[in-house]
């Protein structure tokens, strides 16, 4: 490395981990706390929903998916706009779009209309607050890159944690449309203004560079094409949120259906996300020392285990344990793809394929949610349903267990 080559990587290393780096890590968990709610709304609506225009379960399962769908192809379109323009106008584009989504939800007349405008409008804007701000957050931070990430994710779920009791507070006592129009209000007043916090670029922007001293990305990662890579992990994305989305989704109406009540079940919703916020926090602290894949591994595993507890299990104390230990056990998965992603591909398309693979998740949530509510339909329970995110989740086990045992090999090879 020439003597002006390293003088550029010294002040680049001097421009992560400041305590600007740390204000700005601050802003974009408040603002995926705020965006956030356009996923988990819809969630704590789906009774209210169901009985106002009287459909299926199945039915009232569509605007979820529609959410999730348009959530994970709107990660992908604001991650080429932040790479290209920075993590600020992808953010004020999401506000916009609350804002007005929002406010027409909260005024369709047909199932149909809100649907629609709960996927296209909710979907696309809650997007900007998740996967654009993980790959932002990510260029930002070296050494403590796994908490630093997982701080970011955390905003999600601290979102979920926050926001299903508040949202059937309302629907309670204002009724669910008056609730939505609401939230948009109080969208567009708060994220305005976070969304100044994210005005500089990341410091690495200029030339596409690296800010991490040992980049393990290659032309041939993990011994694969970049492609065939990027394809299993987003396959991986899948299969561990269909397993997720089951009790994620369907709690609630789950708990209704068990004679508990939605408030019961939004209660452990709030429970299962509140701990999925430590299981994030937890998680960053685990990537930093083994790495994303052992990280995701390790999830998934404990994933599966949980929601074996799910099917002999249906007591009011039982489930609200299960669900603490569901959301404490997953809460890492996701973020872990997003270290994956920085450890074995260029810096400069961390937003993009962040993107993708997360959109691949939003898929999962999707699929499972629709699922998950298809399977009701058929059996009358949703223990059938639960065995099913079992099944998807083997998978996601078996694909991070061959990725780890190609990683060991390749240093093998390495060394040999």
């Amino acid at each position: 490395m020439s003597t002006l080559q390293r003088a550029v990587s010294e002040i680049r290393e001097a421009e992560v981990e400041t305590a600007y780096a740390w204000l700005r890590l601050l802003a974009s968990v408040c603002l995926s706390t705020i965006g956030g709610v356009g996923m988990w709304s819809v969630v704590v609506a789906m009774p209210a929903l169901q009985a106002e225009f009287g459909v299926a379960r199945s039915a009232v399962s569509l605007p979820y998916t529609l959410t999730m769908v348009c959530f994970g192809i709107g990660g992908v379109v604001m991650g080429r706009l932040a790479d290209r323009f920075g993590a600020m106008p992808p953010v004020i584009l999401a506000t916009i779009l609350l804002g007005i989504g929002y406010a027409l939800a909260g005024t369709a007349p047909t199932l149909l209309q809100f649907s629609l405008v709960q996927g296209v409008l909710l979907g696309f804007g809650s997007s900007a607050t998740f996967a654009p701000l993980l790959a932002d957050t990510s260029r930002w931070f070296t050494r403590r890159r796994g908490i630093a990430v997982g701080i970011c994710a955390s905003g999600n779920y601290l979102a979920g944690a926050i926001w299903p009791p508040v949202v059937q507070h309302f629907i309670q006592t204002a009724g669910w449309r008056h609730t939505y129009i609401g939230i948009g209000m109080f969208c567009v007043v708060t994220m305005l203004a976070l969304a100044l916090a994210l005005k500089r670029r990341a410091p690495s922007a200029a030339d596409g560079s690296d800010t991490t001293p040992a980049a393990s990305w290659s032309d041939r990662p993990l011994g694969m094409s970049p492609r065939a890579l990027h394809v299993l992990l987003s396959i991986a994305g899948v299969a561990c949120c269909v397993a997720m989305s089951m009790p994620q989704v369907h709690l609630v109406a789950y708990c209704a259906d068990l004679g508990y009540g939605p408030a019961r079940g939004a209660e452990m919703l709030s429970v299962m996300l509140g701990f999925g916020i430590v299981s994030r926090l937890a998680s960053g602290w685990i990537c930093d020392h083994i790495g994303g894949l052992r990280t995701l591994l390790l999830g998934s595993t404990l994933q599966g285990i949980a929601l074996l507890l799910f099917v002999p299990f249906d007591g009011l104390v039982s489930l609200y344990l299960i669900a603490a230990l569901f959301g404490l056990f997953q809460g890492g998965i996701v973020p872990s793809y997003a270290i994956i992603i920085r450890d074995y591909f260029p810096p400069q398309e961390a937003g993009w394929r962040v993107g993708v693979v997360l959109m691949a998740t939003l898929f999962g949530m999707a699929l499972g949610g629709w699922m998950s509510g298809v399977i009701f339909d058929l059996t009358g329970s949703y223990r059938a349903a639960f065995v099913n995110g079992i099944a998807w989740n083997a998978l996601n086990v078996s694909i991070a267990f061959w990725l780890l045992k190609r990683s060991r090999d390749q240093v093998q090879l390495a060394r040999a």
